[in-house]
């Protein structure tokens, strides 16, 4: 795939204004500071699409963006600890709602930092697409921190604590752009999948 569009479309604060498309919605999830602007910024060719901030959990709202064949929705950020209860809560209900309409999501991008173990946010959310039979790819971001051979350790790692295959799991940097070709090897696919499926809804119908 080559991306040649990639534009704000518009913010949700609430279930009513999330968007339903003709495009597959494409999610992107972590938790607060794990990479998630840099990596869209990445797969937009952009440096400013999505807002890169240095203070973890400025994303408060569902971003969504026209990357052209798919729609990308910016989730907020789980596992912030300096937000009020009333706040994490209102997140967590957030995410609920959004992944309440399975057949609005075509994939999700769960990104995780590769230099630690996963966090215990980051198996609830991979669990949670497990028991709603939500398509994934892992992205563990930060690569260019860790060397090659600290990189494959850590996705054997994260393989076991998730309980996938590694080819499941996609290393990438926003510094160097490493596994931004991987990924959009995986977009060539999700975007197919859907394809597929709405003939097939077409059909049936």
């Amino acid at each position: 795939m080559k991306i040649t569009k990639a534009e704000f479309i518009t913010s949700a604060a609430e279930k009513k204004q999330f968007l339903t498309a003709q495009k597959p919605i494409i999610a992107v999830c972590g938790r607060s500071n794990v990479g998630k602007s840099s990596f869209i910024n990445m797969l937009a060719g952009r440096k400013k699409l999505a807002r890169v901030s240095q203070q973890p959990g400025r994303t408060r709202l569902v971003n969504y963006f026209d990357f052209g064949s798919f729609i990308l929705a910016d989730l907020p950020g789980y596992g912030y600890a300096r937000v009020s209860k009333q706040e994490k809560a209102r997140w967590a209900k957030m995410l609920d709602d959004f992944f309440a309409d399975k057949g609005n999501i075509a994939h999700v991008f769960s990104l995780c930092d590769i230099r630690h173990e996963p966090t215990a946010d980051d198996k609830t959310m991979v669990e949670y697409l497990y028991y709603n039979l939500i398509p994934f790819t892992v992205v563990a971001t930060k690569a260019d921190k860790l060397s090659r051979a600290q990189v494959d350790r850590s996705i054997t790692a994260i393989a076991a604590t998730y309980k996938c295959g590694r080819d499941n799991i996609i290393a990438t940097s926003s510094v160097t752009r490493k596994g931004l070709d991987e990924i959009l090897t995986a977009l060539d696919g999700i975007v197919a999948a859907a394809d597929r499926n709405t003939k097939d809804d077409e059909t049936d119908a």
